[in-house]
């Protein structure tokens, strides 16, 4: 496969590459190399694998859970950062087929892990769902909660985004569809505007399907801090444990579902939804991680987060933050995002963090080019893409 970013140190392997992806460019496509699989065990330390964004609601995804080896992660942990399923039975055989593969499964809730829409029951609102799942993560012996296991500590931390996380300037001149998608929101544009709109919405529904897919309490909204605060407070309930895996444990690895720094996103002009920043991350979860593994981190500090559905492998301020998202099958294909092979990733093996998740190309990317909020004009791919609509 082609890669954006070449990370071979054979001078004619870059330049070839260079002209492909020049070629690919042009196309408006964006790939990246083909991931190795993990290499085998060759030694008798713990092995910690992690995977978000399952959505095994997709038949192939569910799939390739099955596929999972039973004997090759008998002796493993997973942790799994959300977007697991949004109904409750694919969510409960997802996790007993992942429970039934490794000896460990770790797991913290993503949005569409409470999504309402599907299920049963009408009555039942996001908090209810979200206490159905871990009482059923109870029952199969999910770790929800922070473990010492052999000297590491794993932390699960629950997060949900705000809006005020992000900061960076805002894409203008094009026309983006509200995050509610609310339908009638077509109508005070002008009749010529109506089919934009309504492809744009078909385009991102998928992004913010949450302010209709989520039922929340009256005292919770989606659309301030709220539930960014409630989330991020279920979290004291285990600071005992926190504060005994902070003296204990050499080795600490966090992960939550949502994205803690606006770094870990590819900037407004680069996104076919630039709006996407609103609606992935809390500044408290990046207050949480700072607490547990120090403000200026460590070489031994690591967290893995998903949502987005971007590879990404980068330190910042100290710290290592790591994605490796399954994704939509549609992803797959494109060979953009999730991945098939070499999935669930090794980041943990023989006492030590494992070597970088490469290539991705938004974070290598990010290592080679200065972030450049405050630049408004869309990348090529995305002009060419607004100007066809």
């Amino acid at each position: 496969m082609l890669s954006c970013l070449s990370l071979s140190s054979n001078y004619l392997s870059q330049k070839i590459a260079s002209r492909k992806n020049r070629r690919d460019n042009k196309r408006g496509c964006i790939r990246r190399a083909e991931i190795l699989p993990c290499a085998p065990r060759d030694g008798f330390g713990l092995r910690v694998f992690v995977l978000s964004d399952l959505h095994t609601d997709y038949p192939e995804n569910m799939k390739w859970v099955k596929r999972l080896s039973y004997k090759k992660h008998r002796k493993d942990v997973l942790l799994v950062a959300g977007d697991v399923a949004e109904t409750c039975k694919n969510f409960v055989l997802t996790m007993s087929l992942l429970k039934d593969r490794f000896d460990h499964v770790f797991y913290v809730p993503g949005n569409h892990d409470l999504w309402c829409r599907r299920e049963g029951d009408s009555d039942l609102d996001s908090l209810e769902k979200l206490n159905k799942l871990l009482a059923a993560c109870r029952l199969l012996g999910v770790e929800t909660n922070p473990v010492d296991i052999d000297g590491l500590g794993i932390i699960p931390l629950f997060s949900w985004y705000h809006e005020s996380f992000d900061r960076e300037k805002d894409i203008t001149g094009i026309r983006i569809p509200p995050l509610e998608m609310v339908i009638h929101f077509l109508f005070p544009f002008k009749p010529k505007d109506v089919i934009v709109c309504f492809l744009l919405c078909i385009l991102y529904l998928a992004a913010c399907k949450d302010f209709h897919a989520c039922k929340w309490p009256s005292m919770l909204s989606n659309r301030d801090t709220e539930l960014a605060s409630y989330f991020d407070a279920m979290n004291e309930e285990n600071q005992d444990m926190v504060k005994e895996i902070q003296s204990t444990c050499s080795q600490v690895i966090t992960f939550s579902h949502f994205v803690p720094r606006q770094e870990l996103c590819p900037e407004k002009r680069m996104l076919f939804y630039p709006n996407l920043p609103k609606i992935i991350g809390s500044d408290r979860l990046e207050v949480r991680i700072r607490s547990i593994h120090g403000a200026e981190g460590s070489s031994s500090a690591c967290h893995v987060f998903g949502h987005t559905h971007f590879c990404w492998d980068a330190v910042l301020d100290g710290i290592r933050y790591v994605q490796a998202p399954l994704a939509y099958p549609r992803e797959r294909k494109r060979r953009m995002n999730g991945g098939e092979a070499w999935l669930p990733f090794c980041i943990y093996k023989d006492g030590k963090l494992a070597d970088r998740l490469s290539p991705c190309w938004w974070s290598d990317y990010y290592a080679a080019n200065p972030r450049s909020p405050d630049k408004t004009d869309l990348a090529p791919w995305v002009a060419r893409f607004y100007g066809k609509i």
